[in-house]
């Protein structure tokens, strides 16, 4: 449901960069949001990996409470214990290096590229990245983001950006070269429709940037904090970044970014060379604790991975009777393949029976459920799934 004149005050008050679905949300608790008729809606997107830890968690609710009411943000020329703690806690459960903070997944990336720019020196200009990949809209991250559809309006882009397929070996082998800064890749692109990368090729990756003295980025903006089952996917794979980015569910749904670099490289950036008026407040840094301790619970991670599981293999009984062509995922980050061009409808479809879903091409639709999503509530969505591919 959404109310008629909430229509009518979004199209005089907002720009035109979004298609809305039409419904209209007011409330939100674990996996379910609620219209103002109060009509319940299985969350199987989580604000595009946004909120892992499910709708106005109350660790998270609790934290920002607390906060609100003693110190909502000063800057970053001063000390608050919230921004450091959280600091110390990406530190401890990455690679051990310093974190600079920002206000989400593409000011993430931005400083990214700026740190390895840095590092890397004049004479080391260039960045390899993945056709299809994605890592954010703004200008230099837009230029990382192998999906020229996106790029074409804004060009020229950023400079010496060099795109490579995912998983070709040999590709990424002649790309990488003396004058590369940094590799950047996701283990698993989600805007693409979750096309997990092959461990062999992360591997390669991280072999490459060793051997030439280049810098190995992993986004791990949506595959950061337990979405695939491990606190960052790359820990799955057994390699580590030099630099990892995070934004989405580190803030448990309030905006926050942060990069964090390995020992040696994490003091590149020196006084004035970046940073964020808003970034690393108290308000947004008690929120990220409190969604930290929540999706750090090795309870919850086997709660993805034996969920995830079990989701992927209802998806592939789709594939197995010829209602999807292919489906793929880990954790709770699935896709589908369809056999037509129907994903937009399949959206509304589900939509129409209460489960929120999204379609990145005319032929994929994606699942990213919050990680408390009940198997009774990913069963439900399955059935109905089903029915709207068979209809």
């Amino acid at each position: 449901m959404i109310r008629e004149q909430t229509t009518a005050r979004e199209r005089a008050a907002l720009m035109r960069n979004y298609g809305r679905y039409p419904v209209e949300f007011v409330r939100g608790e674990g996996a379910w949001l609620y219209d103002p008729a109060d009509r319940g809606y299985l969350d199987l997107m989580s604000g595009i990996s946004m909120i892992n830890t499910g709708h106005c968690h109350p660790a998270v609710v609790a934290a920002i409470r607390e906060q609100a009411g003693v110190l909502i943000n000063t800057s970053n020329l001063y000390y608050t214990d919230p921004m450091i703690a959280l600091a110390e806690w990406i530190r401890d459960t990455s690679m051990g290096g310093r974190v600079f903070f920002c206000n989400s997944g593409a000011e993430a990336s931005e400083a990214a590229i700026k740190l390895a720019r840095k590092h890397g020196g004049p004479e080391r200009t260039e960045f390899v990245s993945l056709e299809n990949g994605f890592h954010g809209r703004t200008m230099g991250a837009l230029a990382l983001t192998g999906q020229p559809d996106k790029q074409e309006a804004f060009r020229p882009l950023m400079p010496g950006v060099r795109y490579v397929p995912r998983n070709d070996g040999d590709a990424l082998r002649a790309a990488v070269g003396e004058r590369t800064c940094a590799i950047a890749i996701e283990i698993v692109q989600g805007e693409c429709g979750v096309h997990p990368l092959d461990d062999e090729f992360v591997h390669l990756a991280r072999t490459l940037a060793d051997d030439s003295g280049a810098l190995l980025i992993v986004d791990e903006i949506q595959t950061g904090m337990s979405r695939t089952g491990p606190l960052y996917a790359y820990q799955d794979v057994g390699i580590e970044p030099d630099i990892m980015c995070l934004a989405k569910s580190l803030g448990g749904g309030v905006p926050i970014g942060a990069i964090t670099a390995r020992p040696g490289i994490d003091d590149t950036f020196q006084p004035g060379d970046h940073g964020s008026t808003f970034a690393g407040s108290p308000l947004a840094c008690a929120a990220a604790l409190a969604a930290a301790r929540v999706l750090a619970d090795p309870v919850l991670q086997q709660h993805v991975r034996t969920e995830g599981s079990r989701f992927l293999t209802g998806l592939q009984g789709l594939v197995d009777d010829g209602l999807a062509t292919a489906a793929r995922g880990r954790g709770l980050m699935c896709a589908i393949d369809l056999p037509d061009d129907r994903g937009g409808q399949v959206v509304i479809d589900m939509l129409d029976r209460g489960f929120l879903v999204n379609n990145t091409s005319a032929r994929t639709v994606r699942f990213l459920p919050p990680l408390v999503v009940t198997g009774d509530d990913l069963a439900s969505a399955l059935v109905a799934l089903r029915a709207v591919l068979s209809a």
